[in-house]
């Protein structure tokens, strides 16, 4: 046998023996207030910031950044095939003031006798958003889960009757009373309350890994907690319930308790998300 021969010979057993790295890939805008939707190979090891992200059977996983994120985040990918490190740079975005008056009192500075309420139905909601769904759900593709002009948009400074509140963590369409909401993806249902709060009719969509959805002020809710929905299904009606001046569909996203951008998810939007005087389509 010639050396050339063992030569060829030696490199096909070493690449037999040693994989190759997988490849890592990120979909989404790196910035404020953004879900990142990962892919790897199944059975990799994945850490943002030195905390464990769960990668699912067909190898997505989902990594978010709420609203103020600082300008740096650590993606460790480990696989058969090696290790692979992303120093993430998280791009800043400028955020809007809005000022809303005409709000009930109430819902400004709550009474005492508001106060339990709220607290049990924060506890209720904690409650109902597990932290890993073992699903990827949040890897297709996502619509809106209404239609009509957008009149309110992630992360604004909130104004209530002249006073600064919490900013805006989602996205508004405006919509008449009784138009339908439906689910922009798939997921299963883990909250379906007629009457909270602030939130007055609200839905909580699991999509798996703790991404979730959430649609608020609703007038009718036509789903269960329990229940699986597919992208596009009914699960309700929009309304004006809870802190709200007048009928629209309000619609959160959440990853781990970061709150983000659910805009920056539907096809044709922007690297930063939706704006006054979009139209939901």
């Amino acid at each position: 046998m010639t050396r050339r021969a063992v030569f060829a010979l030696a490199v096909a057993a070493c690449l037999a023996v040693a994989p190759a790295r997988a490849e890592v890939t990120l979909k989404g805008p790196v910035e404020q207030g953004a879900l990142v939707i990962g892919k790897t190979e199944p059975g990799a090891r994945v850490t943002l910031d030195g905390e464990s992200v769960m990668v699912s059977r067909r190898g997505y996983f989902a990594i978010g950044f709420d609203r103020d994120h600082g300008p740096r985040a650590r993606l460790v990918v480990a696989s058969p095939g090696g290790t692979e490190t992303k120093d993430l740079k998280i791009a800043p975005r400028a955020w809007n003031v809005q000022s809303i008056t005409g709000i009930a009192p109430k819902y400004v500075t709550p009474p005492p006798e508001q106060i339990e309420r709220i607290k049990r139905e924060q506890a209720l909601k904690r409650a109902a958003r597990p932290r890993d769904t073992d699903e990827d759900w949040f890897a297709g593709q996502f619509i809106w889960p209404s239609k009509g002009p957008i009149s309110g948009v992630f992360g604004s400074q909130r104004i209530f009757n002249g006073e600064p509140r919490n900013p805006h963590y989602g996205v508004d369409v405006a919509a008449p009373k009784g138009a339908p909401v439906v689910a922009p993806a798939d997921g299963i249902v883990r909250l379906a309350e007629p009457d909270m709060f602030f939130e007055g009719g609200l839905i909580f969509i699991d999509h798996g890994q703790g991404v979730f959805s959430q649609m608020m002020h609703m007038s009718r809710i036509d789903v269960k907690a329990g229940q699986h929905v597919t992208r596009g299904e009914r699960i309700g009606a929009v309304g004006g319930t809870g802190r709200a001046t007048g009928p629209h569909m309000h619609w959160g996203m959440l990853w781990r308790g970061a709150h983000v951008d659910p805009s920056l998810m539907v096809a044709g939007i922007g690297p930063e998300g939706a704006k006054p005087g979009m139209t939901a389509k």
